[in-house]
């Protein structure tokens, strides 16, 4: 095993809902927009290359999607920290009306304290997104997790 390899960051949430609304969130950015990025140049469908932007940090990436299982897997290969890196959600549907998401991004590079804060700031943006969405989908909550993170004059 790479060094880098044991570097990967995971978030999961139970979210009550079926696993057919939960995995559309994730590819139609009808619903996204609403809890992640605010732009997204389609949906996600397998060997479609898409661009997501968040606008209030004026910041855009690449993402490639590699694989998609409907309602059970979903995964990317998108642009962070100049290099790129793996995304994959899983979706295991708990009876009929909950679904528990994980979320695994990994294939960072860098030295060991770039690799240890990239693990971090993934952790702690896919914990917002899973978070979001629960309280979006149970609640029909919108938190603005994601664009609270870096208010503007902290950034």
């Amino acid at each position: 095993m790479k060094d880098s390899e044991q570097y990967y960051a995971a978030a999961a949430m139970l979210i009550r809902k079926p696993v057919a609304i939960v995995f559309d969130a994730f590819i139609d950015p009808e619903i996204t927009t609403k809890i992640w990025f605010t732009k997204s140049s389609g949906r996600l469908e397998e060997g479609k290359t898409i661009e997501w932007t968040w606008e209030m940090y004026n910041h855009s990436v690449t993402v490639n999607v590699t694989h998609i299982e409907v309602d059970k897997k979903i995964e990317i290969e998108w642009g962070n920290y100049s290099q790129k890196s793996q995304v994959t959600w899983a979706f295991t549907a708990l009876g009929e009306d909950q679904t528990f998401v994980s979320i695994v991004n990994s294939g960072f590079q860098g030295d060991a304290a770039q690799l240890i804060a990239q693990v971090r700031d993934s952790t702690e943006g896919f914990t917002l997104v899973l978070a979001a969405l629960k309280a979006l989908l149970e609640k029909d909550i919108r938190l603005n997790l994601v664009g609270d993170r870096f208010p503007k004059g902290l950034q």
